[in-house]
């Protein structure tokens, strides 16, 4: 076993560490704000392309646009917290990543069901879904705790 002391604890594994998980809820917050300013900002060159399309097409095209915005965040979760990385753009900015309880990398199909269950969470529970945080070990959220998954600092 891989145990070590910290303060007179004794820590086998990173996940037990109370200090990988000090701050984590404002960080998510404000990575979540980074995020998806970083999508609207995606969603520009693309929305400039379904328009074109939309006159090529002689207006067919614009039903895109319908999509356009889910598309784009899904491919940005797909791209970046699927990635090596396991952290969005905001988290990384913010210090913090999705990491799989059983110690597997998070792929790309994870970080989409990830945020779906987030989004679809908050329309069925509203935003007090979020209150789970203040409960659960680990501050996980509810769609973390379906998933077994875990947001840590990545200083520690």
């Amino acid at each position: 076993m891989n145990a070590r002391v910290l303060d007179g604890e004794i820590i086998t594994t990173r996940f037990e560490d109370t200090r990988a998980y000090r701050g984590v809820r404002t960080r998510r917050i404000f990575a979540f704000l980074l995020d998806y300013f970083f999508v609207a900002l995606l969603t520009i060159p693309f929305a400039i392309l379904v328009a074109i399309l939309g006159l090529l097409t002689f207006g067919l095209g614009w039903a895109l646009f319908s999509v356009l915005v889910p598309m784009v965040a899904i491919l940005y979760i797909w791209n970046t917290l699927g990635s090596r990385d396991q952290a969005t753009t905001g988290m990384k900015i913010m210090g913090i990543r999705l990491e799989k309880l059983d110690g597997s990398r998070i792929d790309g199909m994870t970080a989409v069901v990830h945020s779906v269950l987030f989004w679809a969470g908050n329309v069925i529970l509203t935003p007090l879904v979020l209150l789970v945080t203040l409960f659960s070990d680990r501050k996980r959220t509810l769609h973390d705790l379906l998933l077994g998954t875990v947001v840590t600092r990545t200083d520690i």
